[in-house]
């Protein structure tokens, strides 16, 4: 076969698997899981494949007219280069693993059919943004995402938090494709095409008329699809979810196709010098704020929920200063390690029973219990924190590299304050993600909380996929930045010295710090009196996930209810705790601003439609009903009273026409 019709199959075998998953998932549910799976694993093999044909040459493009519009054309069209294929190799990869670890986690789910082939059209809807060569496919895939994130989220649709959370999923992220898709229509008009190849040539020749509108509108998507600031609200929420859902969305896809298509349109952006600083004052708040927030929070989940925020918040940095070899660098460490992350951590509810033991205040006696976990995560949080040898050291150095490149050295597209936002908030967050990284891995493993029952050993695939997945989160960094720059227009990712000296040292000083911390909040919990324990901050207990697998039914409303007295967290942030766990409190400035004059005009609505559309409606029928009850009433059925009145009326009929006659 040829490469492009191999590239075809990728996105397709997915697609195909979830129609099939869906048709057979009631009446022959014996297929469901192969349908999950090998579609997923034969596109993983194709995708790599196709990267390996590929290998960092020039681009595979083909295309063809979808339909005729008259004007801006809409074609099926492919442009495959290094970037798409290795991308297109990590989502399968993720993918694959989720599937797997799947038929374990949620083996007794009834809706395990449905769940199964929405993954597989996630999947297959990602893998359509990287390998598509035309804006509108892309759009299309884009969407898809959405609407499935929407249903996976609410995968425990019982419960209101998960309702709640897939509801504020979709409305934030389309709060975003709104301009999204006005910044799309817009490029195309100043280019004359979808198809980014001619996009990209229309702004290598000054063709855009608009570049920093066109950019800042592009960038709201982003910010939602990535979950970026403003509208980074929704991921943490998202936990409500399935947790092989969150390693999904957060590692392979959803959240990194904002990143992506920044990466594959960053000469667009480049065109705006504005939007850059935008950009990176963007990546600057959202690195710093989430790294604050992930200390506070007490649910393991939303721990990663913001350390993905975080970790985005990097990518979009590595772009912010022009460097698009280092952002999709961090992206595929990033995919491997925060997977990982995610997969264990759903090992440790899933030998709970509950998701109880989501709380990290009450964790007791886990490393002996989940010891593949242990490990497991262990690799994924020294990679989390950028610690050398493992993968995210060498990725992030890579966006640190390029920042302090930007930063030092004045180019005429990247203004040198986009380079100092991105170094000082780089490291910033280099110092805050070790932090949080050692917190929870002592919380979590170390704690003295309330052992949970134990609900026996966990299926075997769900430990086997842990192991796959830790291989790339310790090897890929040190073997994939000497490979990489084939791929990536030929940039060199090795780490500098003065970026790898000081990345590596705040990160020390974060992880020493904290684990001093630790040992002083503990000695303090351990001379307190019996029941003693601190006062738990207003919205710090997280997010309930409805998981009981053990047990195979939802367990609604169990977390912790009082807060573990030797959190480093509280001693770390100080009067800045209550806030940073409440996420900076940014829902309530969204409701007051957003939600609640929507309601209020939805109320003012309401009341004009009820008290003056409907005065009107039912005022138009009063009078007719008025009538016919008058005309009703001399409808007597008397032959004589008829007989009269007509003579009567014959009469002065007469007497009007003589009268008129006569007046003539």
């Amino acid at each position: 076969m040829t490469t492009t019709t191999l590239a075809v199959l990728v996105p397709l075998l997915p697609f195909l698997g979830a129609a099939a998953g869906l048709l057979l998932g009631r009446t022959a549910p014996g297929f469901v899981r192969p349908l999950a799976v090998l579609p997923t694993l034969a596109a993983l093999a194709l995708a790599a494949v196709v990267a390996v044909r590929q290998g960092g040459d020039a681009a595979i493009d083909s295309a063809t007219e979808l339909t005729p519009t008259g004007s801006v054309p809409v074609e099926l069209a492919l442009h495959i280069d290094g970037f798409a294929a290795l991308v297109a190799v990590l989502v399968a990869f993720v993918a694959t693993c989720v599937q797997i670890y799947s038929t374990g986690y949620l083996r007794d789910d009834p809706r395990y059919p449905s769940y199964a082939a929405l993954v597989s059209l996630f999947t297959s809807a990602m893998l359509l943004v990287v390998y598509s060569g035309d804006l509108i496919v892309l759009l299309v895939g884009w969407e898809v995402m959405g609407i499935c994130s929407y249903f996976l989220v609410g995968h425990y649709w019982e419960t209101p938090e998960a309702r709640a959370a897939s509801m504020k999923a979709f409305l934030v992220t389309k709060l975003g494709d709104v301009p999204f898709l006005i910044g799309l229509f817009a490029l195309a008009t100043d280019a004359g095409s979808f198809r980014i190849t001619k996009v990209l040539s229309t702004v290598a020749s000054g063709g855009l008329h608009h570049p920093t509108l066109i950019a800042l509108l592009l960038l709201a998507g982003v910010a939602g699809k990535s979950a970026q600031f403003p509208l980074h609200t929704w991921l943490p929420d998202a936990m409500a979810g399935p947790t092989p859902v969150s390693a999904l969305i957060h590692a392979a896809t959803m959240v990194a196709a904002g990143v992506y298509f920044v990466a594959r349109l960053l000469p667009v952006f480049e065109a705006s010098s504005a939007a850059m600083v935008v950009l990176a004052v963007m990546a600057a708040v959202t690195m710093a704020g989430s790294g604050l927030a992930a200390l506070a929070q007490d649910d393991i989940k939303r721990v990663l929920a913001y350390s993905t925020i975080g970790q985005l918040g990097y990518m979009t940095g590595a772009l912010a200063v022009g460097d698009r070899g280092a952002a999709v660098f961090h992206l595929l460490s990033h995919g491997a390690f925060k997977a990982l992350l995610f997969l264990a951590a759903g090992v440790i509810i899933h030998a709970s029973g509950t998701n109880s033991l989501a709380a990290m205040s009450r964790m007791g006696n886990l490393r002996a219990r989940v010891p593949d976990a242990f490990w497991t995560m262990t690799v994924a949080l020294l990679a989390l924190a950028a610690i050398p040898p493992f993968s995210g050291f060498f990725s992030k150095e890579s966006v640190l590299g390029a920042a302090e490149h930007a930063a030092t050295e004045h180019t005429s597209h990247i203004p040198g304050a986009a380079g100092w936002i991105v170094l000082v908030a780089g490291l910033l967050t280099a110092l805050l993600t070790a932090a949080y990284a050692t917190r929870l891995w002592l919380l979590a493993f170390h704690g003295k909380g309330v052992e949970a029952p134990d609900h026996g050993s966990q299926p075997i695939v769900m430990n086997a996929v842990l192991w796959v997945l830790a291989v790339p989160s310790l090897a890929l960094g040190g073997l994939a930045y000497r490979v990489l720059p084939d791929w990536f227009d030929g940039r060199d990712l090795t780490p500098t010295l003065t970026t790898s000296v000081l990345g590596t040292g705040v990160a020390l000083v974060g992880g020493i710090v904290t684990y001093g911390a630790w040992r002083h909040t503990s000695a303090l919990a351990a001379r307190a009196p019996m029941g003693a324990v601190a006062a738990h901050p207003e919205g710090d207990a997280g997010l309930v996930e409805a998981e009981a697998i053990a047990s195979h039914t939802p367990a609604y409303g169990d977390v912790a209810s009082a807060a573990d007295p030797a959190d480093p967290g509280r001693l770390l942030l100080g009067p800045l705790h209550r806030h940073a766990a409440g996420g900076f409190h940014l829902d309530a400035v969204y409701g007051a601003l957003f939600v609640r004059p929507v309601l209020a005009a939805a109320s003012l609505v309401r009341f004009l439609d009820r008290e003056v559309v409907d005065t009107y409606v039912q005022g138009a029928a009063t009078l007719p009903r008025l009538l016919g009850a008058a005309v009703r009433r001399a409808q007597t059925g008397n032959l004589q009273t008829y007989v009269s009145a007509l003579l009567a009326g014959t009469v002065v009929l007469t007497v009007a026409v003589i009268l008129v006659a006569t007046g003539a």
